[in-house]
């Protein structure tokens, strides 16, 4: 017999799980089942079949669950709802690219930097956090968003430098553009898995306890509450 949920609702720790599923396995399924080699994962919309549904797809619930987080201040509830709409507009409006011509030009290229960089932001909040906490799962945590934030940040300024100089980099690397977007999201993905609270090495055995039963309250090192929303 199943057993009764031990929460009403999705809570912040689930979202950010399955947000950072759905970031990391994105850009390998897109081009895994694209038909023709992609020179980015936004090309995907314009292969059909199961690359472009992964990718819309895909798109539309990172959107939803962005839309759903409210994180923990008012700033992060309105960062989290400008990316949510970010990313409709990644999905819904085609790029310029693989010779196409979108309909509506500059709303996906705009789209993208926006959700990039807000990203970034997110990385940014979850160090904050984690520098409050004196134990050492927490500071490895602050290292993995500190990376990844580097790592989205660097990754949309080539982006950008190679739009604005002509494909500068895309001349020397055949699909840079795809392997960029890959590593903003393979960041993206990777800090908010870590933020899930679900990865053991950084994570305490209280705070994946907590995980699972919300309401067990126990103690963590350096007498900090595992009830504590930790990130």
């Amino acid at each position: 017999m199943l057993s009764t949920p031990k929460n009403r609702e999705i809570d912040h720790r689930t979202l950010k799980l399955l947000v950072g599923l759905m970031a990391l396995s994105l850009p390998f399924f897109t081009s895994l089942l694209a038909k023709n080699p992609i020179t980015s994962i936004s090309a995907s919309y314009y292969e059909g079949g199961w690359s472009q549904s992964i990718f819309i797809g895909f798109l539309f619930a990172i959107s939803a669950f962005l839309l759903a987080y409210n994180g923990k201040s008012t700033p992060e509830m309105v960062l989290s709802k400008v990316a949510a709409g970010a990313s409709f507009g990644v999905a819904l409006f085609p790029c310029d690219c693989e010779g196409h011509v979108p309909p509506v030009p500059y709303v996906h290229g705009v789209s993208a930097a926006i959700m990039f960089l807000i990203l970034a932001c997110f990385c940014y909040i979850f160090l904050q956090r984690a520098r409050r906490k004196n134990y050492r799962q927490a500071q490895r945590r602050a290292i993995i968003y500190i990376l990844c934030g580097i790592t989205i940040v660097v990754s949309v300024l080539a982006l950008g430098i190679d739009i604005f100089a002509g494909g500068i980099f895309s001349a020397i690397v055949a699909r840079f553009t795809l392997y960029a977007e890959a590593a903003v999201l393979s960041a993206f993905g990777i800090s908010w898995l870590t933020a899930s609270r679900l990865i053991p090495f950084i994570t305490t055995k209280e705070e994946r306890d907590e995980y699972f039963d919300p309401k067990a309250v126990q103690d963590v090192p350096d007498g900090k509450s595992a009830s504590t929303a930790s990130v």
